[in-house]
């Protein structure tokens, strides 16, 4: 498994194409501390006006803050507007504790 993500780093340098494109990572764009938008997530498990969990490729990313409402959602794709706290990368997390 490091071989192959040893590879995978090597390829994107060498082609000089976004870590994100090649390597399926997600791509997260924060607006103040009021949206937040992310792309290439693999689905919505929490949501609540305090807290959103997505399911990453590898683990999961948490979002803790306040008055949460959901602007958009795709199926790779959301947009979070409210109070942003927190952002918080959960490695090996593969389910919702």
């Amino acid at each position: 498994m490091r071989k192959l993500q040893q590879m995978k780093n090597w390829i994107t340098k060498q082609i000089d194409l976004p870590a994100d494109v090649f390597m399926d990572l997600p791509r997260i764009t924060l607006v103040g501390q009021v949206h937040i938008y992310i792309e290439n997530h693999r689905g919505l498990l929490v949501f609540s006006d305090k807290e959103v969990r997505l399911l990453l490729k590898q683990g999961q990313l948490l979002i803790k803050g306040d008055s949460f409402v959901i602007k958009t959602i795709l199926p790779e794709e959301l947009l979070l507007e409210g109070t942003i706290e927190q952002v918080l990368f959960l490695e090996g997390e593969k389910k919702d504790r």
